[in-house]
């Protein structure tokens, strides 16, 4: 799923990729009468998209079809890629990590809320850097199709299919060494990471995921200290 060396050396994750969200303006004059589930928490009209990369950038899943309103649990929970992971048909050894908002299970690493010693310390801070692939990943989508910039002029169920054709040139763009567009930087590749708002934990994976976790940071980090 992801290229487990150039993570490894560039991240400190191995074998990781990283799922996010992003609410890119769209104009709902076609849907008035779901107005409001287009309103997101910075009350402005979007969608929540859902996207994964790894460590080349490259796009490896996107969800472009849900209300800016909808929580990214409730997209997460409801998405091909969740279900894939659970049925195991994923290979092995594979990984995302989100931000506390998500639960933390056995291919979903997050991060640690209350960090107890180094080696979780630095868990904490190699997760951070790479969460930072899907900033700079999200820029260079930016960059390549500018129509992704502020407000998309069409209705959300256009604004999904715009988003999804971009995701899939972007990631042609990529298979063919094509180089960015030569224009200024973008802005937001420079933008903190916003995380989710913290949800009640869950049962069932959670704990195992815990478990993982812990291996994980022993596996990768406890040895360095």
């Amino acid at each position: 799923m992801a290229a487990q060396q150039p993570v490894r050396r560039n991240c400190q994750f191995s074998g990781s990729s990283w799922g996010y969200r992003w609410h890119p303006h769209t104009d709902y004059c076609s849907k008035r009468e779901y107005e409001q589930e287009y309103v997101n928490r910075k009350k402005y009209h979007s969608i929540n998209i859902q996207l994964v990369f790894d460590a080349q950038y490259r796009i490896l899943d996107v969800v472009a079809q849900w209300p800016g309103s909808v929580h990214d649990s409730r997209i997460w929970n409801e998405c091909g890629l969740k279900a894939d992971f659970e049925r195991g048909t994923i290979p092995g050894g594979c990984h995302l990590i989100g931000d506390s908002g998500y639960p933390c299970q056995p291919w979903l690493l997050t991060p640690i809320l209350q960090p107890r010693d180094a080696a979780e310390e630095a868990y904490n801070r190699a997760h951070k850097r790479t969460r930072c692939i899907v900033e700079r990943g999200i820029g260079q989508l930016k960059r390549r199709f500018h129509v992704l910039h502020g407000e998309i002029r069409v209705d959300p169920i256009k604004t999904s299919k715009i988003v999804m054709v971009c995701a899939a040139l972007h990631n042609l763009c990529k298979e063919m060494n094509l180089q960015l567009p030569d224009d200024e930087h973008d802005e937001y590749e420079d933008q903190p990471l916003e995380a989710n708002p913290v949800q009640p934990l869950q049962l069932g994976h959670l704990q195992n995921g815990v478990l993982v976790r812990d291996h994980f940071i022993n596996l990768h980090f406890r040895h360095e200290q």
